[in-house]
């Protein structure tokens, strides 16, 4: 599959117009990662969205004590690092591969500089990122109720 199909199967890009999911395409990078490696560490600046491609990733949260909470899993098809992008704040959590992992990245000046010339783009991507938000949300007021 390529980059263009890979991006239009994913719940972020999947509705917008193919000449967009196209012109993201061309400035996506292919990175792999091994197991165990970060793809992305809490509180770090962020320099992009990540895109499983294929293999799985865990999603965790150090707390003010220290302590490591697993907050999720993700896989094929997945996104991740799409607030950053939008928000320009730090990484939320930290993200590990559990297995050998391959993503597309989508660089934040990249997808900003896209979004500056095509402005329409923004209210297609927006609902996406508001139910993402909510999801999470919604994961990390469970996680508190359980401690």
């Amino acid at each position: 599959m390529n980059k263009e199909e890979m991006l239009s199967k994913v719940g972020l890009f999947a509705g917008l117009n193919r000449k967009y999911v196209k012109a993201l395409a061309a400035v996506c990078a292919e990175r792999e990662f091994k197991k165990g490696d970060y793809l992305m560490k809490q509180d770090e600046s962020g320099i992009g969205l990540f895109i499983i491609i294929e293999g799985s990733v865990r999603v965790v949260k150090t707390d003010s004590s220290g302590n490591e909470v697993e907050v999720g899993h993700n896989g094929s098809g997945d996104i991740m690092g799409e607030m950053t992008v939008l928000d320009g704040a730090s990484r939320s959590a930290s993200v590990i591969a559990e297995s050998p992992t391959t993503c597309l990245i989508l660089a934040s000046w990249e997808f900003n500089s896209f979004l500056k010339v095509h402005p329409e783009v923004a209210l297609d991507v927006l609902p996406f990122v508001v139910k993402k938000f909510r999801e999470t949300n919604e994961a990390l007021v469970g996680l508190k109720n359980a401690t």
